[in-house]
């Protein structure tokens, strides 16, 4: 997979192209960026895949695994998929993508992971209600951390 400066490199290349869509995938992970519209989208590697494109000696990786909530309900634990500064709305003058309470399903739109100085959206991946907010808007969140609890559906 692409070394942390390769998709430095990638991202400027696209970033100052006309191109408003690329996309890179190999067996050890998948990279996806598109540009436009309200917002940029920058590499938006999945968690399985992050291990295998940020390699470096000085960054220690760990798996994350989502283990059920004690209690007889289904949760889901949104988490991040890069570092970056965790924004709940696209600008400060719209309401936040979700509240407590929000039905979401797979493809929704939960929040938005600035990084590089491109926006990344972060999808629910999992059809139910958000339960619990776990990041503040302005937030530095750490690739791995839970972003919204979400009672499956």
């Amino acid at each position: 997979m692409l070394s942390i400066s390769e998709i430095k490199q990638l991202v400027k290349l696209v970033d100052e192209s006309s191109l408003t869509e690329f996309e890179y995938e190999t067996e050890k992970g998948k990279i996806k960026m598109k540009k436009g519209g309200e917002h940029a989208v920058s590499p938006a590697v999945s968690a399985p895949t992050v291990q295998a494109v940020l390699p470096a000696p000085q960054i220690e990786t760990t798996e994350v695994t989502v283990t059920p909530a004690t209690s007889t309900e289904d949760f889901h634990v949104i988490t991040s998929p890069m570092v970056g500064t965790f924004y709940s709305s696209p600008n400060p003058e719209s309401p936040a993508f979700v509240e407590v309470g929000a039905m979401v399903h797979e493809k929704t739109v939960v929040a938005i992971i600035e990084a590089m100085k491109l926006l990344n959206d972060v999808d629910a991946d999992v059809t139910g209600e958000i339960v619990e907010i776990l990041a503040s808007n302005g937030e530095l969140v750490e690739f791995g951390q839970p972003l919204f609890k979400v009672r499956k559906k």
